[in-house]
């Protein structure tokens, strides 16, 4: 069996009687207990689960998946990287695995990732870093880095992450897939745990859009358990992918991006090249300023660390999760507690939310990014409609040494550059393969649509990689 065969294929041989799902599901536990020194992309591999009669199930029966350690599996620990939830238990099931299991696919185990979502590198669990299948040397993007290293690898041909502001998209870049961040509230967020209520998405990572469509089709939809849930009804996104553009497709390139300072010049080249196929495709392509782009990171770093600090104040010890149990006072328990258990990087986000909420700051720094995100979504607004989508490289940077930037905060935040504007005005984007490096490293770019764009997204990128090859190419040692 090909480990980096298509969820698509997949589906067609366990349909056609081909594969039975439980040489599937053991076929990639095999893989995983492998691999799984070499890459740390799983924090518990479940070697406990069962195969699914494929006649009684969905339209995934049988079809393994990795879901992020932030999402809830009922009876399962559910940790978000952290040492403060080690030994947490999910008293039920996150609404996008209650979809999944409907659809008879199967969880193997719970994908490693930085901690509460806190990096965009991989490297800030405190289960250890997760190392990129194209170079064990370097990051494989995050925070869903787990997620993205087992399906470059073959571990899973498909797997769930989270992003905040990039963490779908970082690791499809970096590791050679597909990820999307859909429309804040296509996906149910009930069952995630929270970093940034107002910019968390429960993304999808595949290997070709395709399948990327195919699982989208399957866990979006309204849920009434989550208030921020969109009335959307579920449907088949695979439907329209048929290889072709829409007539008069009109495609913006995002001018703050391809020419922002300090791009990567490969980064760049690969992706002024991916645009020439865009318009063999028929798309017209033009040039689109959006001057409050350069305000997306600052907007992300204050709305996200303000957050952050609110959602993790309930990690004090005296609920649920660790607890200091040396403690002589109460105060000793909360600081003690959220000392051991929260790792430097969580923590440095929680002072930086503290402050940004004080008293005599909350008007210069939160109140204000309110105000430039509403600014930041007329101006995408107004550019959808001389566009249908919009284009951007999805990094600025080639994947980098693990502990390269580790030490240089500024340097790591400004990985997300490109990713963080449409998540702060809750639209879609669309990360896909572009090429290579020199040195055989992935390279990426993204599509950005208005909201509910999917359908849109999904054509055009599909179009895109059936006219190019970079989605097949995969890791070596890994067959």
């Amino acid at each position: 069996m090909n480990p980096f065969i298509t969820l698509k294929e997949l589906k067609a041989k366990l349909d056609q009687k081909e594969l039975s799902t439980k040489e599937v599901i053991r076929f990639y536990g095999d893989r995983i207990k492998k691999y799984q020194p070499k890459l740390n992309a799983f924090i518990e591999h479940f070697d406990d689960v069962q195969a699914p009669d494929i006649a009684d199930k969905g339209p995934l029966a049988g079809i393994p998946i990795a879901i992020k350690d932030n999402i809830c599996q009922k009876g399962r620990t559910n940790s978000a990287g952290s040492k403060i939830l080690a030994n947490y238990r999910a008293p039920y099931d996150a609404t996008v695995v209650a979809h999944l299991k409907t659809a008879g696919a199967v969880s193997v185990g719970r994908s490693n990732m930085d901690e509460f979502g806190m990096g965009g590198s991989g490297e800030f669990s405190a289960y250890g870093p997760t190392k990129n299948p194209w170079n064990t040397d370097l990051v494989p993007g995050g925070s869903s880095s787990g997620s993205g290293a087992a399906v470059a690898a073959g571990l899973v041909p498909c797997a769930l992450g989270t992003e905040t502001g990039g963490s779908v998209r970082s690791p499809a870049t970096f590791c050679n897939l597909t990820g999307l961040y859909p429309t804040y509230g296509l996906n149910s967020r009930y069952g995630l745990i929270a970093f940034t209520s107002s910019t968390d998405q429960v993304g999808l990572l595949t290997r070709t859009v395709y399948d990327n469509a195919m699982l989208l089709s399957v866990t979006a939809g309204k849920d009434e358990r989550d208030a921020t849930s969109l009335d959307v009804a579920k449907k088949d996104y695979t439907i329209g992918l048929d290889g072709t553009i829409p007539a008069g497709l009109k495609i913006g390139i995002i001018k703050d991006a391809v020419e922002a300072e300090g791009i990567d010049p490969e980064v760049r080249a690969t992706f002024l090249q991916a645009v020439e196929q865009l318009k063999k495709l028929g798309a017209t392509i033009s040039y689109i300023d959006l001057p409050n782009l350069k305000y997306g990171i600052a907007l992300y770093f204050i709305i996200s660390r303000a957050e952050a600090a609110s959602n993790l104040y309930r990690y004090d010890g005296s609920l649920y999760g660790a607890r200091k149990m040396d403690a002589t006072n109460l105060a000793d328990m909360y600081l003690g507690t959220r000392d051991e258990g929260f790792g430097q990087e969580v923590k440095r986000r929680i002072l930086v939310g503290n402050y940004v909420l004080s008293a005599g700051h909350k008007d210069a720094y939160y109140n204000k990014a309110q105000s430039i995100r509403a600014m930041l979504r007329a101006e995408f607004n107004e550019a959808f409609k001389a566009v249908d989508l919009l284009i951007s490289p999805t990094a600025p940077m080639l994947p980098f040494a693990i502990g390269g930037l580790s030490q240089d905060p500024v340097a790591m935040y400004m990985a997300d550059y490109f990713t963080t504007p449409n998540c702060i005005i809750g639209t879609p984007a669309l990360a896909i393969p572009a090429g290579f490096s020199k040195n055989n490293l992935p390279i990426g770019f993204q599509f950005f649509g208005p909201r509910l764009s999917e359908a849109l997204l999904y054509k055009v990128a599909h179009a895109f990689q059936e006219s190019t090859d970079y989605h097949l190419k995969t890791p070596a040692g890994y067959e």
